[in-house]
């Protein structure tokens, strides 16, 4: 870890950010494998995601009993989003498959409505995961900006267990945790999943 990064780990972070956006332009443009730019976005939002991860574990939320974390309080409920509406979907395509059945058995396609619900569904999956994902990234960030404060090293007390053994590695983690830093890392992921649930819908349709 060289000096320059431990002195400045908001800079840094966005120099890097900038770098894996352009690089990301650049898949796009030249219509790089799935893959690439996947690992490209991963490398893109993990130092910030990993920092801000690192930083709300470590600050518990003191108006709960024992000691749930920041993170773990809003990725439970992230979480039970996700399996809600999973579970809507399926009522939805279950619905769309049981009301046309009638009309399409005629035909012996019964397999076809569900088969193409099912396709519509996982079309539409990272669209609705994108949305949710961007809640996430604003809640996080929200409650980040205000246990930690907007400048390089934090404006509020930082929670003595985050790394208390490794100042260095705890000093780069806390300039990463950044709300602004996380906020636009965690967007530009968040408008990537809906512009592929966009993709996906149009390719269906």
């Amino acid at each position: 870890m060289t000096a320059w990064i431990v002195r400045h780990p908001l800079y840094a972070g966005w120099v890097w950010s900038a770098l894996l956006a352009i690089l990301l332009v650049i898949a796009d443009g030249f219509d790089w494998p799935t893959l690439v730019w996947s690992g490209i976005l991963i490398l893109l939002i993990a130092p910030s995601l990993g920092a801000t991860v690192l930083y709300l574990l470590a600050a518990p939320r003191r108006q709960f009993e024992g000691a749930e974390s920041i993170f773990g309080h809003f990725f439970t409920r992230y979480i039970a989003l996700i399996f809600a509406v999973v579970a809507w979907g399926l009522s939805v395509v279950l619905g769309a498959a049981i009301s046309t059945s009638i009309q399409l058995v005629a035909e012996g396609k019964e397999d076809d409505v569900v088969g193409i619900g099912f396709e519509l569904l996982m079309g539409a999956f990272p669209f609705v995961a994108g949305l949710l994902w961007l809640a996430f990234i604003w809640r996080c960030a929200w409650f980040l900006a205000r246990v930690r404060g907007w400048k390089q090293m934090a404006d509020h007390p930082v929670p003595g267990r985050l790394l208390p053994d490794r100042p260095n590695l705890r000093r780069v983690v806390i300039g990463l945790a950044h709300p602004a830093l996380f906020f636009v890392t965690g967007m530009v992921s968040s408008l990537l999943l809906l512009a592929i649930g966009a993709d996906a819908t149009i390719l269906l349709d």
